[in-house]
């Protein structure tokens, strides 16, 4: 079953705008397919004729089961990166690697991510797993208990094989298949890892011409594996526990040699709301902070129907000051959201802080600054801060 989801190549007008010849190119070993959804295209040999942007449009908005995998897999890497940023970042990554772009000075995005297309195939892949990457914002957080003896060693082929192999092993006895991929890249001094995996097997319902029918497939999913070596941290973002602390552990091991080189230890504590209060959101001596405002709370009350009770305010800390009542001493915080003003930035953006590992940005660049704050204001746990220090 074909399935993606397009955002520039299901507009007509976006399609006009491509490179007539590049256009053709990237269709023609879809000539037939094409024809069939009655689509027929000029000849790919220079020959005149205008492509039918209004058909394809048709098309690629309504795969099914008889879309070639080819096009969708290349259909969806060109799209995912025929922006203004996708285009710099290919650019760059081509003149890094020796790679000389085809195409005119006035050559669009979508010309450019087909130029990577034809030329350098694996860079296409390989920056669009970075731009994957850097759009994972919830991670979960595990401390290491000792130094690693070459934390910043990049991984070799083999290692990440061996890795990839564990973590099939793992995803095929939980009905998830196999066919893992581990994408390795680094970033700001951290290897930063893409890991590509099956998911359950799905059936759902569908139309074929226009008869009722099924389609049968198993979707991959992507999670996001970040190793600081200045930390000796591995943050995780994925969707289940499982999965957590499958990486936990198997990044250990493939790693450091050990399992447990990244204990199930809680780092994150709101502690510091009622003990400091709002002393606790100081941040004067944290440079790239200009202030910080809490504005919700999630107490956990618990009993029978597992309630949890929500307190929400421009200024929490002012809400209950202006009742004369200071933060609850119970029941116990879960969760707390805080409105982080940053040096530079026209707006605040929130940061959510649920303990004991899990800590939630709206930009990845936010962390390595907030970070800093949580350890200043003791939101860090001790032992975590002596680790660090270390």
């Amino acid at each position: 079953m074909a399935t993606y989801s397009l955002r520039r190549f299901t507009r007509p007008e976006i399609l006009r705008k491509i490179d007539r010849r590049l256009l053709l190119r990237f269709l023609d070993p879809h000539r037939d397919f094409l024809t069939v959804r009655g689509v027929a295209l000029p000849a790919a040999d220079g020959g005149s004729g205008e492509i039918d942007s209004d058909g394809l449009a048709k098309v690629f908005m309504a795969p099914d089961a008889d879309t070639p995998d080819g096009l969708v897999n290349a259909l969806f890497l060109v799209d995912e990166m025929a922006t203004e940023e996708g285009m710099d970042d290919l650019l760059d990554a081509a003149q890094q690697a020796g790679i000389s772009l085809d195409g005119s000075s006035d050559a669009t995005p979508a010309d450019v991510a087909l130029h990577a297309w034809f030329q350098a195939p694996a860079l296409l892949e390989q920056r669009h797993s970075e731009q994957y990457l850097t759009n994972a914002r919830s991670f979960e957080y595990y401390q290491s208990k000792s130094e690693p003896k070459d934390p910043t060693k990049r991984p070799s082929k083999k290692v990440l094989g061996k890795l990839e192999g564990d973590l099939d092993d793992w995803f095929e006895e939980k009905r998830r298949g196999r066919g893992t991929r581990v994408h390795l890249d680094s970033k700001a001094g951290e290897l930063w890892f893409r890991v590509c995996h099956g998911d359950p097997y799905r059936r759902e319902p569908c139309l074929e011409g226009g008869e009722p029918a099924a389609v049968h497939y198993r979707p991959e999913k992507g999670d996001v594996v970040v190793y600081n070596p200045a930390l000796g941290e591995l943050r995780v973002n994925a969707r289940s526990k499982g999965e957590k602390d499958l990486y936990r552990r198997m990044f250990g091991l493939h790693l450091f040699g050990n399992e447990e080189f990244f204990p199930e230890t809680g780092k994150y504590t709101l502690d510091p709301l009622r003990t400091d209060g709002a002393d606790s959101l100081v941040c004067s001596d944290v440079p790239g902070l200009k202030k910080v405002v809490l504005r919700e709370v999630h107490f956990r009350r618990g009993g029978p129907e597992n309630e949890v009770e929500i307190r929400r305010a421009d200024d929490l800390f002012a809400a209950y000051e202006a009742r004369g009542r200071p933060l609850p001493t119970k029941p116990r915080i879960v969760r707390a959201k805080f409105q982080v003003k940053f040096e530079g930035a026209r707006a605040p953006r929130m940061v959510t802080i649920k303990p004991s590992n899990i800590a939630t940005y709206k930009r990845d660049s936010d962390g390595e600054i907030v970070e800093e704050w949580l350890s200043r204001r003791g939101f860090v746990r001790s032992t975590q801060r002596a680790d660090a220090a270390a």
